[in-house]
């Protein structure tokens, strides 16, 4: 069983930056391939970014690409997020999820663990 918890979520301002990081627990990631998706009110969970288990390969959905960096560190069993030039659309609840293949897609039912989320809140 993994246990995940994410944090750096918050209040930021059209254009700005944030990183969000997913602490593991109860086993290591090393084996296990990483996303990120959010969810915004109203509105189905969206995937975000993924990285396979090494680190070797990330993915981007389209909103996305060229702003936010997905990254790992397995030392730290420690999955990162930054998020850079901000918009208002990008404002949701955060997941972090585990998914026990090395390589996984961007649906949602490829993951198996699951954090709580963090709230990202992008507003002037």
């Amino acid at each position: 069983q993994v246990q995940m918890v994410e944090s750096g979520g918050g209040l930021v301002q059209p254009g700005g930056s944030l990183r969000l990081s997913c602490a593991a627990s109860g086993r290591t990631i090393r084996g296990y391939s990483m996303g990120w998706f959010r969810q915004a009110p109203g509105k189905e969970r969206e995937f975000v970014a993924g990285i396979s288990w090494s680190g070797a390969f990330t993915y981007y959905g389209d909103s996305v690409r060229g702003r936010f960096t997905i990254s790992r560190d397995n030392a730290k069993n420690t999955v990162y997020l930054d998020m850079n030039s901000l918009k208002p659309e990008d404002t949701a609840v955060y997941y972090c999820a585990a998914s026990r293949a090395s390589v996984s897609g961007t649906n949602e039912y490829e993951f198996h663990y699951w954090g709580q989320g963090t709230q990202v809140t992008v507003s002037s």
